[in-house]
């Protein structure tokens, strides 16, 4: 992993927000931050709703992460696809964000109180 990708506790409440409703909150986030990539912050599936997820047929590979498996939600207006992924079997430098979804901030919102 190296200096290409670290992994961090995210300070503070950080909550996702899909559909004008919370689907998860947590002081628990973890902060991935991949080279000069935006940083991205992954929540632990206990800390989400995940009545409101469900797994779809999209995958994808990172040779740094492995693959990743992808999540929509289904909110009040509507279902809104793939917003989510998680790595369900991470390469072992990147194992702290087994367990834990992280979401396109395009799709949902994804701050931090």
């Amino acid at each position: 992993m190296g200096d290409h990708i670290r992994i961090h506790k995210a300070d503070g409440v950080w909550v996702i927000r899909a559909g004008g409703a919370v689907i998860g909150e947590t002081r628990d986030a973890l902060e991935l931050v991949e080279g000069e990539m935006t940083p991205v912050i992954y929540f632990p599936r206990a800390d989400i709703g995940m009545a409101f997820l469900e797994r779809t047929d999209t995958v994808s590979h990172c040779p740094h992460k492995g693959d990743a498996t992808y999540f929509s939600i289904h909110a009040k207006s509507g279902e809104i696809k793939d917003a989510g992924w998680s790595y369900e079997s991470p390469k072992d430098a990147v194992a702290r964000i087994r367990d834990h979804i992280a979401f396109y901030p395009h799709k949902v919102t994804v701050e931090q109180l």
